[in-house]
């Protein structure tokens, strides 16, 4: 089985990366963020991605939404360190089929794997139940606009970047701090990124 492997931090993606090839003969392709993972995604086909979900420039769901919107065949497992209610629904709906903390055993994540190419679903039981929590308020564009206020960008910069007027962007913005009861959008998305909806 061939599978692209998403980990910005190099420590955990090198371990990970000989455990799988060690415990399951897997051939492993490292990116050491989701923009490398998109560019691998673009140039070869793999069977599973393998992602953190919190990476610089595209996350792990990002890269899940490329995979289903191009209808790629490759499956998508998730990892993260983070148990918050927001990231599984987000997940499911880009056509994740396995979420787990990664924190858990590396035969887990191996079991993990072949369920999920084999057509199944596995969500670590701990992440299932945080997600029932909260549901998220916040629209696609609401979520890349509070994105980039939290990495410190101005309205101008925001609008420039998502492509839209600069009154469509803090129309975003003010719609965000309002569904989330925030005093500002730094609290927004502080707010929403405990939450794990950005």
């Amino acid at each position: 089985m061939n599978i692209l492997l998403a980990e910005d931090q190099a420590m955990v993606r090198t371990a990970l990366a000989s455990l799988l090839r060690l415990e399951a003969n897997y051939q492993v392709t490292e990116a050491a963020d989701g923009k490398a993972a998109l560019t691998l995604l673009k140039q070869q086909a793999f069977d599973l991605l393998l992602s953190d979900i919190e990476m610089p420039s595209c996350t792990g769901i990002e890269l899940a939404q490329y995979i289903q919107q191009y209808k790629l065949p490759t499956k998508v497992v998730i990892i993260t360190t983070f148990g918050r209610a927001g990231y599984v629904k987000r997940a499911m709906d880009a056509g994740v089929g396995g979420f787990l903390l990664k924190d858990a055993p590396v035969e887990q994540l191996v079991q993990a794997i072949q369920q999920v190419m084999a057509g199944k679903r596995v969500v670590d039981s701990e992440l299932l139940l945080n997600s029932l929590g909260d549901q998220d308020p916040l629209s696609d564009k609401e979520r890349q606009a509070l994105r980039l206020a939290a990495d410190g960008q101005s309205t101008s910069e925001i609008a420039a970047a998502l492509y839209i007027a600069e009154g469509t962007a803090r129309n975003y913005l003010s719609d965000a701090i309002s569904k989330l009861n925030a005093a500002n959008r730094i609290d927004a998305a502080r707010i929403a990124r405990q939450k794990g909806w950005l």
